[in-house]
């Protein structure tokens, strides 16, 4: 189901969010340096939406980091009422702001949104095991636009594999397993690789990916299969 940022309650501060942050900073990843496997997510979720801009986001305390940024330059935080991934936190399913104002949304300061001509917004949250959402996965465009169930489906299950990334990533950092990370960010990066280079081929046959086409549909949701696989059979390992 997909949600306007019109239901969102009246502070971006939730009543649990001492317990969200303990689940945020347990996995180490807020105000960390790039990584390529996070960026390559952050690519895909662009080329798949065929939208200029796409984050991966983590709601800290006063600020929100962007573990991956595409489509925009030079930004790695926003303080926490600036940024729209901030409110969309908030809601237990994806957050859609088809034609973004300063009154579709009143909980953050518009001054950032119109800076980067932000007009269409779509997020999934990143959530943990323990049902605590940490951040967002999140596709933005400067031109109001629709976003079927489809898509918000697709934004979703995108947002798990980030979601499960973090769980690994994590676990290996934990363990001192550094290689292993290392290991596991070229395994996955080959297969989004390919999964990029799908997204391109589907593209440009049809001058965009339609999810209306079960058999473009189909292909999409068996390399997200593929990808949650090879996350599965880590984490199961590294358990």
């Amino acid at each position: 189901m997909i949600n306007t940022a019109t239901s969102l309650p009246v502070s971006l501060v939730p009543a649990n969010d001492a317990v969200r942050l303990r689940t945020l900073h347990q996995y180490r990843i807020v105000n960390t340096t790039p990584e390529k496997i996070f960026d390559e997510y952050a690519a895909w979720a662009a080329q798949l939406f065929n939208l200029p801009i796409a984050l991966i986001s983590l709601v800290d305390e006063n600020q929100v980091w962007f573990k991956a940024a595409i489509g925009t330059q030079g930004v790695s935080s926003l303080v926490r009422g600036d940024s729209m991934c901030s409110a969309a936190i908030l809601q237990d399913t994806a957050v859609v702001l088809s034609d973004y104002s300063k009154e579709s949304c009143g909980l953050i300061s518009q001054t950032v949104a119109e800076s980067i001509g932000l007009r269409f917004y779509a997020g999934a949250a990143l959530q943990m095991p323990d049902n605590q959402k940490i951040g967002m996965m999140a596709v933005i465009g400067r031109e109001p636009r629709g976003f079927s169930e489809a898509e918000s489906a697709l934004l979703v299950r995108l947002a798990q594999l980030v979601s499960q990334t973090i769980m690994l990533r994590g676990h290996y950092l934990a363990h001192e397993q550094s290689d292993e990370w290392e290991d596991a960010q070229q395994e996955l990066a080959q297969r989004l690789d390919d999964n990029a280079a799908l997204a391109r081929y589907l593209t440009t046959r049809a001058h965009g990916i339609d999810l209306a086409d079960e058999e473009v549909a189909q292909v999409i949701y068996r390399r997200l299969d593929e990808v949650n696989t090879l996350l599965e059979k880590r984490l199961a390992v590294a358990a």
